[in-house]
């Protein structure tokens, strides 16, 4: 593969798996193959679009409108120092999109999803203020924490799907890397955060 497809293909899974996605995929895998499959489809698809439009559309909208005003790419907004406005914007939408999970009454241990993902998105905006980390693989490890806290409550057997999130961890991290945005000191780091974060807040919750 050429090195013009490589960079191609690492833009793609960087933009896949972007964080904002990940607490929408976990709810989608909640809503599918545990029993609150058997919940109302309007009630599923509202609890959908409330956690999209506060964890991606929100976020994603601000953080572009932020970027074009400063004048940078994504790249250059991906250095650390630039990062802690569109952290803040993250944590806000997630903050938001708790309350209202809770003001409408949505099962305390689905948003724990939501918990899991601020509590990562707050311990990596404190850990950029000292050195850059990788909020993609933190996502990703949040998920893979969050899979084995709920195997743990709900007691089944996470290895399999554990394997595939190892397995995208691998491939995310590689991109990162490969588009010069971390180090593999950063993407291991990331990841592990991530996994802790997410592990610790879906159990304490």
């Amino acid at each position: 593969m050429k090195e013009k497809e490589i960079i191609i293909a690492a833009k793609v899974m960087s933009v896949v798996f972007t964080p904002f996605y990940l607490p929408l995929v976990a709810l989608v895998g909640m809503l599918t193959f545990s029993y609150l499959n058997m919940l109302p489809w309007t009630y599923k698809l509202f609890l959908l679009l409330m956690v999209y439009l506060f964890t991606i559309f929100i976020p994603t909208l601000l953080i572009r409108v932020y970027r074009h005003y400063q004048g940078w790419s994504l790249i250059e907004l991906g250095n650390r120092e630039r990062r802690m406005i569109p952290y803040i914007i993250s944590i806000v939408s997630y903050l938001m999109c708790y309350y209202f999970m809770a003001l409408t009454h949505v099962p305390h241990f689905m948003g724990s999803i939501l918990i899991a993902a601020l509590v990562i998105q707050i311990a990596c905006a404190l850990v950029n203020l000292f050195f850059k980390v990788s909020t993609h693989m933190a996502a990703i490890g949040g998920v893979a924490g969050a899979l084995v806290a709920f195997a743990f409550i709900f007691g089944f057997n996470p290895v399999w799907w554990l394997c595939v999130v190892i397995l995208l961890g691998g491939v995310v991290g590689t991109s990162r890397m490969i588009l010069r945005q971390h180090s593999l000191h950063e993407v291991v780091f990331g990841f592990l955060l991530g996994t802790l974060c997410a592990f610790v807040s879906v159990l304490l919750c």
